[in-house]
């Protein structure tokens, strides 16, 4: 499947641990968080962004990961998500349409969903942005 280029991307992290495998059956918590977030899914048909995994997002230390991204907006990667908590499914399926809203896809901490305000790992800035948190830098001959 090749995404839409203009929706939001939301990534999910599947080959996260989160240390219940053995009692889920070996089932990797990034895949029980995909799988949460589809169940939640069903009734929805039109959503405003694409969801797909990936294998491994390099976050091990902070599993479970997901990552919102979009070109030219800001993208985000979150870690620390529980997949058998109800609160981080909602805060991932309500993040899209936050970020569709805002310029550049833009979130201050504070207008991100609470459970992911303290779970962000990187906020990376699009390549060309208008953002006053991005400055260019110059190098400078020393003489």
């Amino acid at each position: 499947m090749i995404p839409n280029s203009n929706r939001p991307i939301l990534s999910i992290c599947l080959t996260c641990r989160d240390n219940r495998e053995s009692e889920k059956n070996d089932i990797r918590g990034g895949s029980r968080l995909a799988q949460a977030l589809f169940d939640r899914l069903e009734s929805h048909k039109d959503l405003p962004f694409d969801l797909r995994g990936v294998s491994c997002m390099s976050q091990c230390k902070r599993p479970c990961a997901a990552a919102i991204s979009s070109r030219d907006r800001f993208s985000y990667m979150f870690g620390d998500l529980d997949p058998e908590k109800t609160d981080n499914i909602d805060a991932l399926l309500e993040l899209p349409a936050l970020y569709i809203a805002a310029s550049e896809g833009f979130l201050r901490r504070r207008e991100r969903p609470l459970p992911l305000q303290s779970r962000i790992v990187a906020r990376i800035p699009p390549s060309i942005s208008s953002s006053t948190l991005v400055t260019p830098l110059r190098m400078e001959t020393v003489k």
